[in-house]
C-alpha cells in the first residue's frame, strides 16, 4: 500500500513538473515575441521627438547668438572708447562668433529638412 501511494505521489509530482515546464516555455515564448518586436516603431518615435526639439534648439542658438552679439558690442564699444589698438580684432572675433551661431543653426535646419 505504501509503495502504491508513493508511486501516485511521484506521478503527480511528474505531472506538476511537466505542467510548470510547459507554462514556463509558453511564458518565455510570449516574452520573446515582445522582445523581438519590430524596432521601426521605436526609431520613428525617436525621430519624431528629435524633430520636435530641433526648432527649440535652433531658436536657442539664435538667442545665444543675440546675447553674444550684445556682449560683444558692449566689449568693443568699451575698447574703442578706451582707445585700445586691437579693437578691430576683438570686433571681428565677436561678430564672427555671432554669425557662426546663426549660420550653423540655419544650415543645420535646412540640411536636415526640418
Amino acid at each position: 500500500m505504501k509503495i502504491h501511494i508513493l508511486k501516485i505521489a511521484k506521478d503527480k509530482i511528474k505531472a506538476a513538473v511537466r505542467f510548470l515546464a510547459a507554462l514556463a516555455t509558453t511564458t518565455l515564448l510570449a516574452v520573446q515575441k515582445l522582445w523581438a518586436a519590430d524596432g521601426n516603431a521605436g526609431i520613428n518615435e525617436a525621430t519624431t521627438q528629435v524633430k520636435s526639439y530641433f526648432d527649440t534648439g535652433t531658436n536657442l542658438m539664435y538667442a545665444i547668438g543675440a546675447i553674444v552679439g550684445l556682449v560683444g558690442a558692449i566689449k568693443v564699444y568699451k575698447k574703442w572708447n578706451d582707445g585700445e589698438h586691437d579693437t578691430g580684432k576683438v570686433a571681428s572675433s565677436w561678430f564672427g562668433s555671432c554669425i557662426f551661431l546663426v549660420v550653423v543653426a540655419t544650415v543645420l535646419k535646412s540640411f536636415f529638412g526640418v
